[in-house]
């Protein structure tokens, strides 16, 4: 089954009440609430729980949303600039369309997570736990995933420029697809993953480097 790509098309679209507030609460619920055309400067949601829910066209800046629990939630044409997800728990999510820069969400906990047509620059996902994700089409800037364990990650028609893998743990994590791969460090962290040829004579001189050999 694909991605839901209208809002329509969702299971509870019918239940979905219109987001009044201002701004996030610290342990808000937000279920079956629909945020659309709202832009966050600043503030704290720390805990907040967004359960079947849907964003469009929201733009947050610096908003903390640490510890938050994204669970069946649609998200679509938003821009994110430096929000903190720190130790965040996704769940059943698919964002689409959106931006995202300078967003920290180190230690999160990613699972069944789709990213489509999605620019994200300077993610930071050190440490954080993926599982069933997919980045399609996308174009992914300086990735940090240092120290990340990674279980079915995949990355068909998708950018990855300038990564960092260093003590990555992979399994069934599948690059092939990839328009390009460039890691800037942790290429020998690899060990799992799958990549076709074209994408290991890209990874060559970063291996090299990673085991200490010296190419003339």
């Amino acid at each position: 089954m694909g991605v839901v790509q209208s809002l329509g098309e969702l299971p509870y679209a019918a239940y979905l009440q219109r987001f009044e507030d201002e701004r996030f609460a610290h342990d808000g619920d937000y279920t079956e609430v629909h945020v659309d055309q709202v832009e966050l400067d600043g503030g704290e949601a720390t805990s907040a729980r967004f359960i079947e829910s849907a964003l469009t066209q929201v733009t947050l800046a610096e908003v903390g949303l640490e510890r938050v629990r994204f669970s069946d939630v649609w998200v679509s044409r938003n821009r994110w600039v430096g929000v903190r997800l720190v130790d965040a728990a996704w769940m059943d999510v698919s964002m689409l369309d959106s931006s995202l820069a300078g967003v920290q969400a180190y230690s999160s906990r990613l699972r069944r997570v789709t990213f489509q047509r999605c620019k994200i620059d300077t993610l930071n996902l050190r440490g954080a736990t993926l599982v069933d994700v997919v980045f399609e089409d996308c174009e992914l800037n300086e990735l940090d995933c240092a120290g990340a364990d990674l279980t079915n990650v995949t990355f068909p028609g998708t950018a990855i420029r300038n990564a960092r893998m260093s003590q990555v743990k992979c399994k069934k994590v599948d690059f092939r697809g990839a328009r390009e791969l460039d890691v800037a460090d942790g290429a020998d962290s690899l060990r799992g993953a799958i990549v076709d040829e074209r994408q290991l004579m890209e990874l060559g001189p970063a291996l090299a480097s990673a085991l200490g050999i010296l190419v003339k």
